[in-house]
């Protein structure tokens, strides 16, 4: 009787290791997810702007080594900005970029979370002209 007692305990035990390592996991997967919605209404926040600003658009390329916070703060320059801030680790060579080809204009938007996470993308790309 004994014996079933310390079955029943370890086999109840290996349960409980079970649901607090897939616990884990679900919190992972939920930072993840917010991190991905994060970045989709990003890129979604910054075409609206160059939608809205059409005939401005080739000021809203970022040329490299764009700096937060810039000495003139324009709309993409708020937004590069608001990006890292938001995501974690999305400056320096992780900082977004915005690629302007004529109508044809692709938004990147990268972040990781720590160093030994592998580095994630969001790619945006539309057309955006002039009517």
């Amino acid at each position: 009787m004994l014996l079933e007692v310390l079955i029943g305990m370890l086999l109840f035990l290996i349960g409980i290791v079970g649901i607090v390592s897939l616990q884990a996991a679900s919190a992972k997967h939920t930072i993840d997810a917010k991190y991905r919605t994060e970045a989709a209404y990003l890129a979604n926040a910054i075409i609206g702007r160059m939608w809205a600003d059409t005939p401005n658009l080739a000021s809203y390329a970022t040329p490299a080594g764009t700096a937060c916070p810039a000495p003139a703060m324009t709309e993409r320059d708020k937004w590069i900005c608001e990006v890292g801030t938001t995501l974690p680790n999305a400056t320096g060579a992780n900082a977004p970029t915005i690629v302007i080809n004529g109508p044809t204009v692709t938004v990147t938007v990268q972040w990781r979370k720590d160093v030994t996470d592998p580095l994630h993308n969001h790619v945006v790309t539309t057309d955006i002209s002039f009517m």
